[in-house]
């Protein structure tokens, strides 16, 4: 039986499953959906990759995953991989498993990508939540992140496959659905309408949840549908970053502090019950004490209950990783401090 390895992010997870129902009549073969969100996500992934073959002498080493389409030859160099596919690749793997190659690297360029493929999967092994992937990619550019160049341009799941998806879910026995992928808020032509369409022609999904949302994307009718349905998820989890204005400008992030503190008391105001959360980036290049305590007083007055707290990451290829760097002590002092305050 195949082994499949999975590092980072919701989308992994969903697109290791796909690995798993491709690949279920393979032996000895082993394979790796890597990460690349930060430079010590990759470094722990060619760890495992190491240790695996050591452990397993006699298997092949399949990686694919967002370090692969960054860095391929950096790992074909690497004696323990077989064979290295690209993001784009992950989705035909098993004509490559099948295929014999003179060239271990099978990473293509992933903004000639046009799509996000259409296989359906069957369920989610040891989980009670199940993730359907609706998009791929993302048209922004943060300045810290390099994940874009990883996944390419944004481009949707056609609805019918999502309400698909879904339903074969479901009749598996999952109760939660989570929408997820790389940016899920640019989901077009619209991720509100998407929401509202899933609800209404599933009215019997017992629980469907959001991956990270764009504050900046919210719209008044996916408010509108939180007030109107029941069966929507009493957690929102939302990419905010940072409480400071001109960190955030810096960043890249098209939100303000004022405009999340608007949102989350407006949703609040018409679902009282509703939790958020939220990933915060501490020690961001050039991010004054003050900028930090702003990011601090925001966690208290946006009501924010859940705290996914990094202390900043340079990022090889990202704009921020060429912009004056806080000492990562202080980055780790404010992190923990940002942790200590989502504890209380």
């Amino acid at each position: 039986m195949v082994q499949v390895i999975t590092f980072g992010c919701r989308i992994n997870a969903y697109e290791s499953e796909v690995i798993k129902e491709k690949l279920k009549n393979y032996d000895k073969l082993i394979v790796v959906n890597t990460c690349a969100v930060t430079g010590e996500a990759e470094r722990q992934c060619r760890q495992t990759i190491r240790k695996l073959k050591r452990e397993n002498p006699d298997s092949d080493i399949i990686v694919t995953g967002c370090s692969a389409q960054i860095n391929a030859a950096k790992l074909a160099n690497m004696p323990e991989i077989t064979l290295v596919l690209g993001n784009k690749e992950k989705r035909e793997i098993e004509k490559y498993v099948a295929g014999i190659f003179a060239d271990k690297n099978q990473v293509s360029d992933i903004f000639a990508d046009a799509d996000c493929g259409d296989y359906i999967i069957t369920g989610f092994e040891g989980r009670q939540k199940a993730f359907v992937q609706i998009q791929q990619g993302c048209n922004h550019r943060c300045t810290y992140c390099i994940i874009p160049y990883a996944r390419g341009r944004n481009r949707s799941v056609p609805e019918e496959l999502i309400i698909k998806q879904i339903r074969e879910l479901l009749a598996a026995g999952f109760e939660e659905i989570c929408l997820t992928g790389v940016d899920i808020c640019s989901y077009e032509p619209s991720f509100s309408d998407l929401v509202a369409h899933i609800l209404q022609q599933i009215p019997e999904i017992p629980h469907l949840a959001f991956g990270s949302l764009d504050p900046a994307a919210i719209d008044d009718r996916f408010i509108k549908i939180l007030q109107n349905y029941n069966n929507i998820s009493n957690y929102l989890h939302f990419s905010i970053q940072s409480g400071d204005n001109e960190v955030l400008r810096r960043m890249g992030r098209r939100h303000k502090r004022e405009d999340v503190i608007k949102l989350c008391n407006q949703i609040r105001e018409i679902k009282p019950q509703i939790k958020f959360g939220s990933d915060f980036i501490c020690g961001f290049p050039t991010e004054s004490e003050a900028a930090f305590e702003n990011t601090c007083k925001l966690v208290t007055e946006a009501g924010i209950n859940k705290l996914h707290v990094f202390p900043y990451s340079e990022r090889s290829g990202t704009p921020a990783a060429k912009m004056e760097q806080i000492p990562m002590e202080e980055r780790r002092r404010r992190a923990a401090i940002l942790r200590d305050l989502s504890e209380e």
